[in-house]
């Protein structure tokens, strides 16, 4: 099912309908609804871009304001393209905008309800995982080389091993990101994905001629967690693609890395 686009406050979000009914906060940020300006404009989320902080502060008031969630309560992490998943508890509410973030990891996942996780993208693609039974909460970020690695697949073990869900109850949203219409690689991605999957791989790569693949990155990342033992049909994905609509969304590509990000967010509720 694809992800849907609402409105909360000022906010604009793409939200799964699943989670949603499940009672568990959640969505994906646009590049609409802040108050940054210039190359940031208007609603960048990301701390390290650049931007004025107060105005990333803002926006993210704004964000917390529509999902009234704590904006203090909310739990960053750096990433580096890789495939850790970081449990992380209250201890580490703030890390990222109110306090520095002392460790690295692609993912994070908690059963500590008010906490706020947050990956980041620009064509990579977050990913927010639920367990409403267990009440397990995970959030990813899949860039071509987390997916080669399965950082998806990591963070539903993780859940699994760490806090005894069971995938058919694991809900998924892909969130928007470059799709395979415009994501064009040379030869090292699709060697990367056929090395980590076999042929399974093979009808998500598409070869152009002279050396130029396109790659469906989403379409990937929905076969791992089904690998994984989610149900297809508890996989939503978001039908947009970020370098095809810059003017709602940050696209690396399209900005040639002068951006703000936007973001993946997820909670489990207090009550």
């Amino acid at each position: 099912m694809d992800l849907i686009d609402v409105t909360l406050g000022q906010v604009p979000f793409q939200v799964s309908l699943p989670m949603t009914a499940a009672g568990v906060p959640h969505g994906f940020t646009t590049r609409l609804g802040g108050v940054s300006q210039g190359i940031y404009e208007s609603l960048n989320l990301g701390m390290g871009r650049g931007d004025a902080p107060e105005n990333v502060r803002e926006n993210y008031r704004r964000v917390c304001e529509a999902f009234s969630v704590d904006i203090t309560k909310m739990t960053f992490s750096n990433q580096v393209h890789g495939d850790v998943v970081r449990p992380v508890t209250a201890e580490d509410a703030g890390k990222g905008l109110d306090r520095p973030v002392d460790y690295e990891a692609d993912g994070l996942v908690t059963d500590v309800p008010g906490l706020t996780l947050v990956v980041f993208g620009a064509d990579c693609l977050p990913v927010l995982l639920c367990d409403p039974v267990r009440r397990v909460v995970a959030a990813a970020h899949a860039g071509w080389r987390g997916t080669a690695l399965g950082i998806v697949e990591r963070a539903v073990e993780r859940m699994v091993n760490d806090y005894g869900c069971r995938p058919e109850h694991i809900l998924a949203a892909i969130g928007p990101g470059i799709s395979k219409c415009c994501f064009e690689t040379g030869e090292d991605v699709p060697r990367a994905m056929t090395e980590a999957l076999g042929e399974a791989a093979l009808p998500f790569i598409t070869a152009d001629g002279g050396g130029k693949y396109h790659v469906d990155l989403k379409g990937i990342n929905a076969l791992r967690l089904e690998r994984a033992g989610v149900p297809a049909t508890h996989i939503d994905v978001s039908p947009d693609c970020t370098l095809c609509k810059p003017e709602k969304y940050w696209s690396h590509r399209y900005t040639k890395g002068q951006r703000g990000s936007q973001a993946g967010l997820i909670c489990l509720p207090e009550t």
